[in-house]
Parts: structure tokens; sequence; C-alpha cells
């Protein structure tokens, strides 16, 4: 994400929407009321008035709207505003919807940004560029590929076949690893191309097997690759290696594995009983104790009041404020621990009874 333009006076933001996860950071910072614009397409109301509307032509103008709803629509890579026009050539007070994609600039006035949406737009600016890495959870029979990209985790592909067991006469077993493999390393050659860095990952010995050919088919690719022992393969494969702590170096730069690491902490830190908060109670505690070092919020909070109070007096300490997609595997485990967690600067013993959601 990058700042074209800022206005402190008006809190008007120019933004240009560099990746997947800018669509996501965009659709959460824009909330009901707030002013929206970009250069769209629309009907020509001039056009004479026997043409049937859905043949009228459409012209490329810039609007500004009222937002009253937002979609993002993660799988195709767009978010929608919907919400009357309040600026442009025309239809001024008639609905419209914006249609964001990457590479997209739009205009968000938001003169009060709270804490959270302020810490997301923080962290959009300073991702900027974010690099893509290819991460292939493999195993015999099954294996998943998908690419990381800052928040975006998108699936590339699963490959599941059935493999003769090595009983088998006729050598029909080693056809089948040799098909397989040979396979996987076309599919990971062909996706690794443009990326900064491919995982291979599994808990067998055919990611090895596989780094072998991949060095032999492209050398281009042997730089890239980094070998990750998980204990399972495919997509769990996948979301084993973004929480683990081992994965860091090798997945550095995109925040999803940032935000599945951040999690696994907190929930580490829960088994020992006292390095970890969660719900507000406990995180309220941590935090007027000067003990919360990384306050995890879920995104559903982001305009929750008694949050956003939790969340000034948390930078006021000094601690880092880390928003958390609830519709990721992390965020999911964060919601059942109440939506919002801390990890702590040190042991500390709660006073506020036995752990709730609050």
């Amino acid at each position: 994400m990058r700042l074209i333009h800022r206005d402190p006076s008006t809190g008007r933001l120019r933004l240009r929407l560099d990746t997947a996860s800018d669509l996501w950071r965009i659709a959460r910072l824009v909330r009901r009321g707030d002013r929206v614009g970009a250069s769209t397409t629309r009907r020509d109301p001039e056009a004479p008035a026997e043409v049937p509307g859905a043949e009228r032509s459409r012209r490329r103008v810039y609007l500004e709207i009222r937002a009253e709803a937002v979609e993002f629509h993660g799988f195709t890579q767009h978010v929608r505003i919907t919400g009357p026009i309040v600026d442009g050539p025309f239809d001024i007070g008639r609905h419209h919807t914006l249609d964001l994609e990457e590479g997209d600039e739009v205009i968000l006035v938001k003169p009060d940004l709270t804490f959270g949406e302020n810490a997301l737009l923080s962290e959009g600016l300073q991702h900027h560029g974010d690099p893509t890495i290819l991460v292939a959870a493999v195993d015999w029979g099954d294996s998943a590929l998908a690419r990381i990209r800052g928040r975006s985790v998108e699936p590339v592909a699963e490959v599941r076949r059935t493999i003769a067991g090595k009983q088998y006469d006729g050598g029909q077993s080693e056809k089948d690893r040799a098909t397989y493999s040979a396979e996987l390393v076309q599919l990971i050659a062909r996706e690794g191309k443009e990326v900064a860095a491919v995982a291979l990952a599994g808990p067998g010995f055919l990611k090895e097997r596989l780094a072998e050919a991949l060095r032999a088919a492209d050398p281009s690719i042997a730089a890239k690759l980094k070998l990750l022992p998980t204990a399972e393969a495919g997509r769990a494969g996948i979301d084993e290696l973004l929480r683990s702590g081992r994965a860091a170096e090798a997945l550095r730069g995109a925040v999803a594995a940032e935000e599945a690491d951040l999690v696994e902490r907190l929930v580490q830190g829960l088994a020992g009983g006292t390095r970890s908060a969660v719900g507000l109670a406990e995180v309220t505690e941590a935090v007027d104790a000067g003990a919360a070092e990384t306050v995890l919020l879920s995104d559903r909070l982001l305009t929750d009041p008694t949050a956003q109070g939790i969340l000034e007096r948390a930078q006021s300490a000094r601690a880092r404020l880390f928003v958390v997609r609830e519709e990721s595997d992390a965020g999911r485990r964060l919601a059942a621990l109440g939506r919002i967690g801390a990890l702590l600067r040190y042991d500390w013993t709660r006073s506020v009874g036995p752990r709730g959601r609050g």
C-alpha cells in the first residue's frame, strides 16, 4: 500500500492498493458513513432518452460515495463499496458501487482513525512491496501448493494421487512415485519462476527428492529453495508451516505467517499460564499493569468501543497492536479465545479470576 497524499486537516487519504492484502485492509478501514472516491464507470445520463438503459455508453469518471456497504471478495480479489454519490459530474444522491482491484487508487476520508485502524494502515504502508512466496507441503499421494503475499494465502493446487504399494509386482509403486514427483516438479518449477522464495515442507523425504530434481531442472530456483520439516502434508501442512516459528526465515515478509506465529505463541503462552492474556478483562488488566508486549485484535473488533479503550491505553504503554483476520485459521483460534489477546513482556499473575471469554 502506498500513501500518495494525506491531508491531516480533513483526514483525506489518497492510497494506492498494490496487493491483495491491501484490498483486505481497505475493506476493514472503510466504515459505514465514510467518504470513498475512485475512478469508475457509470452510464451517461446525457444519452438520448430513446436509447435503452442497457445500451447507453459508460463514461469513466471520478466519483465519491458515502459508504453504506463494504464487501471483500477474497477469491476473486476485489472490494465492492456501495453508497450514494456525494461528489461527481452527475447523479448526485443516486447509489453507485465502486469495484476496487489491485493497482487501483482510492480516496478515503476518515478524520478520526481508531487505534486499530491506524495500526492496520501503518502495517500496509510498512509492508509495501510484500514478497510473494510459494509454499509446497508434500508427501506421497497428498500435496498442496499456495502463494503467500502479505495477508493473502492463495491456494494454487492440490495434488492427490493413488500410489501402488511396494508389494505389487512389476515395479508399479516406483512408476507411480516417479510420475507423481515429476508432476510436482513441473508444477513447482512453473509457479516458482516469479516468486521470491520457494518453501518445500513435508513429513518425509519427498521434499529432498523434489529439491534435487528442481535444482537440476531449473538452477534459477535453487537459490530460492528452503526445506522445512512438518508433521503433515497438503493444506494442513501449509497451515502448520504458517504458524511454525521454524518457517520465520523462509517466510520473512509474509504477514500471514507472522499472524499465524503470533496466535500460536499466544496459545502456547496459555499453557504456561502466565505469559498470555485473553479476553477483554484479562487484556485490560495486563495493559494497565504494563505487562502487554503485543495486543492481538480480531478485525471484528476494529470498531468496538470497549476494545478501542484498551488499544488506546496499549499504545500509550508502547505495546504493539496487531490486527488478525477472523476468516484465517489464526483468526478462528483467536475468536475462540474472545477475539482479543496479549503476549506479555514477563510472567504476570492476573487477578480477574477464572478465565472468561470477556
